[in-house]
């Protein structure tokens, strides 16, 4: 019997014990992450801060300093722990799986882990200069521009975890045409609508509402998608071929 099969026979009280157990799973392999990250919490504060330049943030609350500690240690846990969570949320979501198909998974978790952390590295690295840089000096000549510790680590967390998450893309896009879910022709034609998404995308996620940091999301995003329809390419490699021989093979047992 074949694991869909298996699974269709699953009751509500199941699939819910199921999802109950590799939630716990996940948030197991996010804590002992959390507490992995600790090492280098300091080093990431240090390089999220150096934006601000001269001006250091304050912390107007005696635990603050620890709950922001905790905050990017948390960060640095997920980035860690996201070939755990990717697996047990794949093997939730798609249970069954064939075995020709449970092969892409040692290529889309570890690919996971590299895309999250890209999508933060690019946000710390690039996008957050530019954006704190352009709110300093935003009516600098009549308000004083300082931030409190929370308030500025809780809006840069939000940017890192987003951009980690967008950067995924390409990967799912992967996946979806290695499933036969879509097609690169498709993800081709509709390569105009991507420009309009990553638009979107890029001035809700984008921190000021300058062009030039817009389009500095923006390009980025829009090259995932080109990168999402090369993947697609390379996943479906084979596959017309293949179809053709099983269809010559039915045609011939046919006749």
């Amino acid at each position: 019997m074949s694991a869909k099969a298996n699974d269709a026979e699953l009751t509500i009280w199941e699939h819910l014990e199921e999802l109950r157990s590799r939630l716990l799973k996940a948030m197991i392999a996010l804590i002992v992450a959390t507490m992995a990250s600790v090492v280098f919490t300091k080093r990431a504060l240090e390089i999220l801060i150096a934006p601000l330049g001269e001006h250091v943030p304050q912390t107007i609350s005696p635990t603050e300093s620890f709950l922001v500690y905790f905050r990017i240690a948390l960060i640095g846990g997920l980035v860690l722990a996201m070939p755990v969570i990717v697996y047990q949320a794949i093997r939730f979501v798609l249970p069954g799986l064939l075995p020709h198909e449970q092969k892409y998974l040692y290529f889309l978790i570890p690919g996971a882990t590299i895309c999250f952390a890209g999508g933060v590295a690019f946000a710390a690295l690039i996008m957050l200069p530019a954006a704190i840089n352009f709110m300093q000096g935003f009516l600098s000549t009549i308000v004083d521009n300082r931030w409190t510790l929370d308030h500025y680590i809780s809006f840069v967390t939000r940017v890192l975890f987003w951009m980690g998450v967008i950067f995924q893309t390409p990967l799912v896009m992967f996946f979806l045409a290695k499933l036969g879910l879509v097609t690169p022709k498709k993800l081709t034609r509709a390569r105009k609508y991507a420009v309009l998404a990553t638009a979107i995308v890029a001035a809700v996620v984008t921190p000021t509402p300058d062009p030039i940091n817009m389009m500095i999301v923006m390009l980025p995003l829009y090259l995932l998608y080109e990168v999402g329809i090369i993947l697609a390419r390379v996943a479906t490699i084979g596959r017309k071929a293949k179809e053709e021989e099983q269809e010559g093979e039915e045609t011939a047992q046919a006749g």
